[in-house]
């Protein structure tokens, strides 16, 4: 609230910023997002953007003026790559965070504004991929992975119901029994972890399902491979069902 009120009294939170206030990407970075009206020097601890933020974009969380949900994502769209967009985009589908004015109706409103295009791209894609969270950033990289490998996409943090028990899996490709785990760091570090996730391995196994497990390093460093071995499996799985 102090970066807005000392911007002037037309300021606006936005960008990161605004999305870290909605919850909608956390934001690391020092310097806090402002928009104002009229240009105004940024400083070490502000970066000021100079636009007009008309009354429909505006909003308010926390009683901090703050551009709409849809008005953040647009802003980020003019620097950011589609792939964020639209993880930006599914995790305010998956908050409910909606607004009378949508991401469409900003596309109509400013057709030759910079990132329309991605914009435009990442909302059709949106609407022809599986359902599914992305809850850490190596799940966000897998997606445009497979795009680029030209690999099916999966249903990320899915439910695998078996008997009384249900386990949430990173990936799963529905009718082929191909389940995906992406081990990053942070959410395996500890050794009950360590051996809850192989003990859901074991029961996924023991119920038909492959389970395939991937880090960071393994898509960095042999891309090729992965890519085949995941072609591989899931054409295998394919013919089996037919």
């Amino acid at each position: 609230m102090a970066a807005v009120l000392a911007s002037g009294p037309d300021a606006i939170l936005s960008h990161w910023s605004a999305a870290a206030l909605w919850k909608i990407r956390p934001n690391q970075r020092t310097r806090i997002d402002v928009t104002v009206p009229h240009r105004s020097r940024s400083s070490d601890l502000i970066r000021r953007h100079v636009s007009e933020i008309p009354l429909d974009e505006r909003g308010v969380k926390k009683g901090i003026p703050v551009t709409s949900v849809p008005r953040t994502i647009f802003d980020l769209a003019a620097t950011e790559d589609a792939d964020v967009i639209q993880n930006l985009l599914r995790e305010a589908e998956f908050l409910e965070l909606w607004d009378r004015l949508s991401l469409w109706d900003l596309v109509e409103r400013y057709p030759g504004r910079r990132g329309v295009g991605k914009m435009r791209a990442a909302l059709e894609r949106l609407k022809s991929e599986p359902p599914g969270r992305k809850r850490s950033k190596l799940e966000e990289c897998f997606a445009p992975f497979l795009r680029r490998h030209h690999l099916p996409l999966p249903r990320f943090n899915d439910w695998i119901v078996l008997g009384s028990k249900r386990y949430q899996v990173d990936c799963h490709w529905p009718g082929t029994g191909q389940i995906v785990e992406l081990d990053g760091w942070q959410g395996h570090r500890t050794r009950p972890a360590f051996r809850e996730d192989r003990a859901r391995d074991r029961a996924l196994r023991v119920a038909g399902y492959s389970v395939t497990r991937l880090t960071w390093s393994q898509l960095d460093d042999e891309p090729e491979a992965i890519a085949a071995d995941l072609r591989a499996l899931l054409s295998r799985a394919a013919s089996t069902s037919t």
